[in-house]
C-alpha cells in the first residue's frame, strides 16, 4: 500500500479547502510553514471569491487566520475520514480546492492519447481487439502527428491522408482539427480531494486513471493558478459510443482534484505549467504496480488556447472554471489477460505528482460504494450564512 503524502514544494502559495466538523462545513485555507491556516473571511468565503479578487496572492499572504492543522495532521485525519465505514463529516479532512466553479475537461490534447481514443472507438469497448488495432494504426500513422499544430495546413493534409486509408475518426477531428474537445467533467461541488475514494461506475470493466494539470480560471478568463487532477476514464463505455461520454466521465466521486491550488506569482506561471512533468503510480492490492508520465511539453494545444475555447464571449462562467488540460498517458501494459491491457481494480491507490504542485492520491472504489455527494451549492450557502460569512 502506498504511503500517502502531499509532497508539496517549500516555495509557492498554496490555497485549498478543508472540511471542519465543528463548523459543519468547509474552510478556505492557505499553507504557511507546514501549517494549514484558516483564511475564510467575508471578503473571500469561498475559493470562487478568492480567485475573483484582483490579487488573490496578496490576499492569501496577508489574511490573518487561525491555524487548523499541520500537513501531517491533515493527512492522517483525511485518511481516517476515508476509512470504510467512517463518517467523513465527523473528521477534519481535505476537500477538492474548488467549490462553485464549473468543472470542465479537455480531451484528446496529446497525440499519444489521441491514438488510444481511436483504438477505443474502433474496438467498440472490447480490449481484446485493441492490440491488433494499435499495431495497424501505429504502422499507418507513425510519427506523423508528433509536431502538427491542430487546425494547420499540415493537420489538414494528415487528415486527408488518414481518410484515404479509412482511419479517420471523430477523436482525430478534435485532436488535430481547429476545435478542441471541452466537456463537463463534474458538477460544481462534486469533485473529491486528496485522500478520498475515487469512483468507477460499476458497469465498467476497462478503465484507467488520467493524470492531468487542472487550471483554476476566474470568471473573466484570467488564469489564477493550477493544481492536479485525475480525470477517471471508462474506456469501454466511451469506446462503445462517444455519445456515452457523460456516463463515462461524470459519476459519483469520479473527479479528483488537489491537493491545493498553487496561485500564479513571479515564480510560478503558465510557462511553468507548459513545462510541467507529471508522474503516475498505481499500486494494487494484488501486488500489481504501474508507472506512467505525462509531459506538458508534448501537448498538442497550448493551455491558453484551451482556456479561450472553454470560456469567453461564446460561454460565460460567472463563478469561474477549473479546467483539466488532458493527458498523454494511456496505459497498454497487461494486468491480467494478455492483450487486454490495464484496467483498475477496487483498492488501487493512485498517486499523481509533479515537483511544482505536490501529489494527489486517492483509492479506487466503485462509485456506488463511495460516500454519496450530499453537500452541494445550496448547503454551502446555508452554511456560510449561518456563520455570518455572507
Amino acid at each position: 500500500m502506498s504511503i500517502f503524502e502531499l509532497d508539496l514544494p517549500e516555495n509557492g502559495l498554496f490555497v485549498g479547502r478543508v472540511w471542519c466538523p465543528e463548523k459543519h462545513g468547509p474552510a478556505l485555507v492557505a499553507v504557511r510553514d507546514g501549517m494549514l491556516v484558516d483564511i475564510t473571511s467575508r471578503d473571500a468565503p469561498t475559493m470562487r471569491d478568492l480567485l475573483e479578487l484582483d490579487d488573490p496572492v496578496r490576499h492569501g499572504l496577508s489574511q490573518a487566520g487561525e491555524p487548523i492543522a499541520t500537513l501531517d495532521e491533515i493527512c492522517r485525519s483525511s485518511l481516517e475520514a476515508a476509512r470504510p465505514g467512517a463518517r467523513a463529516e465527523d473528521h477534519l479532512h481535505l476537500l477538492a480546492p474548488c467549490d462553485l466553479q464549473a468543472v470542465k475537461a479537455c480531451g484528446v490534447t496529446f497525440a499519444r492519447s489521441m491514438v488510444e481514443r481511436v483504438i477505443e472507438e474502433r474496438a467498440a469497448g472490447d480490449p481484446a481487439l485493441a492490440r491488433d488495432l494499435r499495431a495497424r494504426i501505429g504502422a499507418a500513422i507513425g510519427d506523423k502527428l508528433s509536431n502538427i499544430v491542430p487546425g494547420s495546413a499540415d493537420a489538414v493534409a494528415v487528415k486527408e491522408a488518414l481518410r484515404a486509408e479509412g482511419l479517420w475518426s471523430q477523436y482525430l477531428e478534435v485532436g488535430i482539427g481547429p476545435d478542441a474537445e471541452v466537456f463537463s467533467k463534474a458538477q460544481p461541488m462534486s469533485a473529491v480531494g486528496w485522500g478520498s475514494d475515487i469512483g468507477l461506475h460499476p458497469i465498467s470493466t476497462w478503465n484507467n486513471p488520467e493524470p492531468e494539470i487542472v487550471l483554476a480560471i476566474a470568471s473573466d478568463g484570467r488564469i489564477a493558478g493550477a493544481t492536479l487532477g485525475n480525470d477517471v476514464n471508462l474506456r469501454d463505455v466511451e469506446g462503445r459510443s462517444a455519445l456515452l461520454l457523460g456516463k463515462a466521465k461524470d459519476n459519483n466521486a469520479s473527479a479528483a482534484i488537489g491537493p491545493f491550488i498553487r496561485l500564479f506569482d513571479e515564480a510560478f506561471s503558465l510557462d511553468t505549467v507548459r513545462r510541467a512533468e507529471l508522474t503516475l503510480r498505481v499500486e494494487g492490492q494484488d501486488g500489481f504496480g504501474l508507472d506512467g508520465r505525462s509531459s506538458m511539453s508534448e501537448i498538442s494545444r497550448d493551455p491558453a488556447d484551451l482556456v479561450r475555447q472553454a470560456i469567453g464571449d461564446h460561454h460565460q462562467y460567472p463563478d469561474g472554471v477549473v479546467l483539466y488540460l488532458g493527458t498523454m498517458f494511456a496505459p497498454t501494459r497487461d494486468r491480467d489477460v494478455p492483450g487486454e491491457g490495464f484496467t483498475h481494480k477496487v483498492g488501487d491507490v493512485v498517486s499523481i505528482s509533479s515537483p511544482e504542485l505536490g501529489s494527489l492520491q486517492n483509492t479506487v472504489r466503485l462509485s456506488t460504494d463511495c460516500p454519496k455527494w450530499t453537500f452541494g451549492a445550496g448547503a454551502l450557502m446555508r452554511n456560510l450564512a449561518d456563520r455570518n460569512l455572507i
